[in-house]
């Protein structure tokens, strides 16, 4: 256990510093009037996860999950990882509750932020 607890922290240091640097040359190159950096990290971080699935379990690699997946992946974009989860729910056969998991997602967490931007700009204020 401590041992896939290390992969997936030194996976999710790698992650979010690759994270960061794609924001930072996406703004630099694209500029700061819509999120670049959030839209490309989204995107290939879920492709990429699918072709982790695949991969590590065509090749038996499923012991480098917690490190690609969990770790670098999860802290490169979680997004790929809610992706990951809403589409095996699709293939599953479970398209209704797919389709509730991908809007009570979107629509909660937007409202959970708003919430807590709410909250905190009235303790500052």
């Amino acid at each position: 256990m401590l041992m896939t607890l290390i992969q997936v922290a030194l996976g999710g240091a790698i992650g979010a510093s690759c994270r960061y640097l794609s924001g930072v040359a996406a703004s630099r190159i694209l500029g700061f009037g819509f999120p670049y950096g959030t839209l490309f990290v989204n995107v290939v971080g879920s492709f990429l996860m699918g072709v982790l699935v695949v991969t590590l379990a065509k090749k038996g690699g499923n012991h480098l999950a917690p490190f690609l997946m969990v770790g670098m992946l999860g802290g490169f974009t979680t997004f790929s990882s809610f992706s990951l989860d809403a589409v095996f729910l699709f293939e599953r056969g479970e398209v209704g509750l797919a389709a509730f998991y991908v809007i009570v997602s979107v629509v909660v967490s937007i409202a959970a932020l708003m919430a807590g931007l709410f909250l905190t700009r009235g303790i500052f204020a």
